[in-house]
């Protein structure tokens, strides 16, 4: 039986899981099985790599997608750019890093896109931001970062003025805010200023309507949740494993 998994922490909402079981039933996968290895440190990945030695292929989930670059033999151009793994294919005794983040965010988010939408705000700095970041620059379209601490390369939210707000069109949120059981919360933005010309984009998927995109409904913006995101990454995940 080939074994394919999920590393993360917590896992307790794995979209990943779900989809392979039922990938595998509709498909009628037979020699396949995909498990949750919630591990709280990543230095426990070591374990999953010595004691599950059919393992054939991992996704990687919050918050290992930077720190699991250095259990890894070798990266792909990608990882090694924005220094960010969502994939990894394990093969004689290699283990090879591969960012999907990239192809299914921009195979989602290119369908709202409109001329107006030149100018992006990006919420959050992890390893899905950085996809995100990797995206825009493929697209030529300028960003700015936001996080709850300013940086050089960084704005807070505080620092986002209404013009600031007004002339970034696009606004992607690239943190766990918002998730369920957190689905109340949102991150802290002037929405009162959003327009039908905005495009909100929220990689989280659960619940399908978050708060922040709820805001973005409310003053007809575009929006879009990161479930087609997550489906497009998994099954570029499906293909590096099996390639």
């Amino acid at each position: 039986m080939r074994q394919f998994g999920l590393i993360g922490f917590p896992l307790s909402h794995s979209f990943s899981q779900k989809y392979f079981a039922e990938k595998f039933l509709k498909e009628n996968i037979k020699d396949a099985e995909f498990l949750n290895f919630s591990i709280p440190s990543i230095a426990d990945v070591e374990t999953v790599f010595k004691e599950h030695t059919r393992l054939q292929g991992l996704a990687v989930t919050i918050p290992y997608k930077k720190s699991v670059i250095p259990y890894l033999d070798s990266v792909d151009d990608a990882v090694k750019e924005i220094a960010a793994c969502n994939c990894i294919k394990i093969s004689a005794n290699a283990k090879t890093g591969f960012n999907t983040d990239i192809t299914g965010f921009q195979q989602s988010f290119i369908k709202g896109l409109e001329p107006h939408h030149k100018k992006a705000l990006v919420l959050g700095t992890g390893g899905a931001s950085a996809a995100v970041q990797y995206v825009l620059k493929k697209l030529n379209i300028e960003y700015l970062l936001v996080s709850r601490n300013g940086s050089v390369k960084t704005i807070t939210y505080n620092d986002i003025s209404p013009a600031v707000f007004i002339e970034f069109k696009i606004i992607i949120n690239c943190t766990p805010l918002g998730t369920y059981p957190d689905a109340g919360n949102a991150p802290l933005l002037p929405y009162g200023l959003l327009t039908p010309e905005h495009y909100l984009y929220d990689l989280v998927y659960n619940p399908p309507l978050t708060k922040f995109l709820q805001y973005g409904r409310d003053a007809g913006c575009t929006i879009k949740n990161g479930h087609e995101m997550l489906v497009l990454q998994a099954e570029e995940n499906w293909k590096i494993w099996n390639n």
